[in-house]
């Protein structure tokens, strides 16, 4: 029986650095919000068979009335309330995830330059390694600063590698690292470092540097440039 992957978008945060109104992954990019570009990618990948979303519970409705329906992402089956922290939202959609399930992947709703290449690599490695990440190798000299702002000394940028989403993991590694967390109050600011701390390698695939995390204006502005010579590229 062919494998079956099932992808989380958390999309429940606030975006308070954006400094409006509007959460974030609901702001428009290309005439379209956040999250409906990384929902355009994984509806087309055929590594993905299903996708649930995670959104403010206040915005439940719209998201099915106003994204979903109209954008015809068919793979959404489910709409699920969102919790205060991203590690909850994604909690709580991983709780809607079938037995049958073997590969979780999840991506954050305002990375909206995804890509097919990245999705069906992450979850290849994952189906073959049982954990994997997408990641970008550190290019700039990193330096280590005390409290007085000088340098003490300077880091070895080769072993260094930048996070990213999509990530892509075993169903029950994934869920017992979750349930082992909630249990004991263990933070992380994404799902590998949950992997890793359960006792589970993480392997890594190599991203893009478009694949940018929209969390504040300039970020925006970025993510347009991006876009447009996308537009572009495809004339």
């Amino acid at each position: 029986m062919r494998s079956r992957t099932v992808a989380l978008v958390p999309a429940a945060g606030r975006g308070l650095r954006m400094g409006g109104p509007v959460p974030k992954q609901f702001l428009a990019l290309g005439g379209q919000p956040l999250v409906v570009h990384a929902l355009r990618v994984l509806q087309a990948s055929p590594a993905v068979d299903e996708i649930i979303l995670a959104v403010p519970q206040s915005e439940m409705d719209y998201c099915l009335s106003h994204l979903v329906t109209p954008h015809r992402f068919t793979k959404v089956t489910k709409i699920v309330p969102g919790g205060a922290e991203r590690q909850d939202s994604v909690r709580h959609a991983l709780e809607e995830v079938g037995d049958e399930t073997d590969i979780v992947l999840i991506h954050d709703a305002v990375r909206p330059f995804l890509t097919e290449r990245m999705v069906s690599e992450v979850v290849a490695a994952a189906r073959a390694k049982g954990a994997a990440i997408v990641a970008l190798p550190m290019k700039d000299t990193v330096k280590h600063v005390g409290a007085d702002h000088v340098i003490e000394r300077t880091i070895d940028r080769r072993p260094l590698w930048l996070a990213q989403t999509p990530q892509a993991f075993r169903r029950d590694w994934l869920v017992a690292a979750h349930r082992k967390a909630h249990a004991e109050r263990v933070h992380a600011t994404d799902d590998a470092y949950l992997v890793e701390w359960a006792g589970h390698p993480v392997s890594v695939v190599e991203g893009s540097g478009e694949n940018i995390k929209v969390t504040r204006p300039e970020d925006l502005i970025i993510g347009e440039a991006i876009w447009a010579a996308r537009q572009s590229s495809d004339r």
